[in-house]
């Protein structure tokens, strides 16, 4: 029978579905990481919330654990590399806390308007100042979401019953979902010239950190009050602190912080300012879902084999896994490369396979496609949710299956398209088993898709390589490997460079003043 180890304060309704599911369960919360490492031998499942660290010498003493399942969305406390190393599977419950945290962005949102905290400390201080807490209705007044998947979606619902107007600003949100939402989808200096409120729904990532800038906060409406119940560091506190002082900002309520817990912030004491610590996923009913559906998930892994909301393996059989796996690592580097360069344009994807591909079950190999397409836009997404999020977002996904045989013995082809057409990158296997890139673009380029890489499009013309080796080197950068491709001579050329290095700011703008330079782009697998 299998054993499972709840080694955090969870619902009582975990352990009820594990005994229910013909598991035998142990709840020790309040462990020692000496405690645990005791113990842990002798377990095949692990359920925590976010106490219990899950390290790499925990996962040694381990031999017998085949699951670890974190009833909630972070899983900062789970070493997954290591993790993965040992075959142990890591699931989370992205989803269980999406109706929460919408209702906290809500009520932060009604806190701002109406300057509640600060009444309630003024009237409960023997104070009756009614002149000096001049709220503002939410009726007929703007509210802008950056990030309209999952939690933004939910709030704009609510801010439509409020009769608010509800504008957008999502790479993902297709004009077919705003308006089945009924909701406006804008660029984001339009969202920040014209909302009376924001409000923030997007994970935290190279594209999204700092989102609300110093710059961007300047852009704002005179008056606009600000809501993040989603990532810390989406807005530059500093700049937010300064904008508040300055009367720019009318009120701002934060519920994450860039440092938790935050024990101490500039923004502290500031009028207009609201704070709450990390409240989103903090009611009864968050807690009671995430433990039911974190046991529903580890009890299917150990008795049907089940596997849903995984992190570190796809939804796949047994059988098919040892076939299918090089071709999900190639899915997913594809699917990582056009999403790095179109994805914040792009309305649908098609993945085709043919040849040796085309006999296989295309539904991992889809969902690996998808996971690389929206990796660096949600910090949650994983092989076995990217399908959910894609249709949430209203994306449109074909899967397109060839029995012809073309240039190669295998080969797969993501095609996404943009406001410009459909654009396509195309990549095969080595000897079965190493992923190559054999078109981008309609270029044919032969490269592997690893680490540190840099994108180049250019007029193709003499020293042109000798100038970028150059500006590289001047850069202090380590070229790695050097792949290029050209429709024509003389036309258009595309360069993929590994580097050794991340590149920054400042040598992307040095290669996009070279000459003939059209286009620069960091890339990251």
């Amino acid at each position: 029978m299998p054993k499972v180890l709840i080694s955090d304060q969870m619902d009582p309704k975990a352990a009820e579905i594990f005994r229910e599911r013909g598991l035998e369960v142990d709840e020790r919360p309040g462990l020692s990481k000496d405690e645990l490492k005791a113990i842990i031998g002798g377990y095949d499942g692990l359920a925590i919330r976010s106490a219990t660290k899950v390290t790499a010498d925990v996962l040694e003493a381990a031999p017998n654990l085949k699951v670890v399942g974190r009833a909630g969305i972070g899983v900062d406390n789970v070493d997954i590399p290591a993790a993965s190393a040992k075959g142990v599977v890591v699931m989370n419950t992205p989803f269980g806390n999406s109706i929460t945290t919408a209702e906290h962005a809500i009520a932060l949102m009604f806190a701002l308007a109406r300057q509640l905290p600060e009444a309630d400390v003024s009237t409960q201080a023997g104070k009756w100042e009614k002149n000096r807490f001049m709220g503002v209705e939410l009726t007929a007044k703007t509210l802008g979401l950056i990030g309209a998947g999952n939690i933004g979606s939910i709030v704009a619902d609510r801010a439509l019953g409020l009769r608010m107007r509800v504008i957008a600003y999502d790479p993902f949100l297709t004009p077919e979902r705003a308006l089945q939402l009924g909701i406006e989808k804008v660029e984001l200096d339009d969202l920040l010239a014209r909302a009376d409120f924001i409000t923030l729904h997007t994970p935290l990532t190279d594209q999204t950190r700092g989102i609300l800038s110093a710059e961007n906060l300047a852009k704002t409406k005179k008056g606009v009050r600000i809501i993040n119940c989603a990532r810390g560091g989406l807005i530059d506190e500093a700049a937010l602190k300064a904008a508040l002082d300055s009367g720019h900002v009318a009120g701002a309520a934060l519920d994450v912080f860039v440092e938790e817990p935050a024990k101490q912030s500039a923004l502290f004491g500031t009028p207009g300012f609201v704070a709450t610590p990390h409240l989103g996923a903090s009611t009864t009913e968050a807690q009671v879902n995430v433990a039911i559906q974190v046991a529903e998930q580890i009890a299917d892994f150990l008795t049907t084999g089940g596997v849903t909301n995984a992190l570190n393996v796809p939804s796949l059989s047994a059988e098919e896994a040892p076939k299918l796996r090089p071709y999900m690592q190639l899915a997913e580097k594809l699917g990582s490369l056009v999403g790095q360069l179109e994805g914040q344009r792009m309305t649908g994807v098609a993945i085709e396979v043919e040849g040796a591909a085309a006999s296989l079950n295309q539904k991992p190999i889809t969902a690996a496609v998808l996971a690389g397409l929206m990796q660096v836009y949600s910090d949650t997404v994983n092989m076995v949710n990217a399908p959910f999020l894609a249709k949430e977002r209203g994306l449109d996904v074909r899967e397109v299956r060839h029995d012809r045989e073309g240039d190669y013995h295998t080969l797969l082809r993501v095609t996404v398209t943009t406001p410009e057409g459909q654009k396509s990158v195309a990549g095969t296997l080595f000897a079965n088993t190493a992923p190559r890139l054999v078109e981008i673009f309609g270029i044919k380029v032969e490269a592997e898709l690893d680490g540190e890489m840099i994108y180049i499009v250019n007029e193709d013309a003499p020293g042109f390589i000798g100038r970028l080796g150059t500006a590289l080197g001047e850069a202090g950068v380590n070229i790695g490997t050097f792949n290029l491709g050209r429709h024509t001579a003389g036309g258009e050329a595309v360069a993929l460079v590994s580097v050794d290095s991340h590149i920054d700011g400042a040598t992307v703008a040095a290669l996009k003043a070279l000459p003939g330079v059209k286009r620069v782009k960091p890339l990251r697998f």
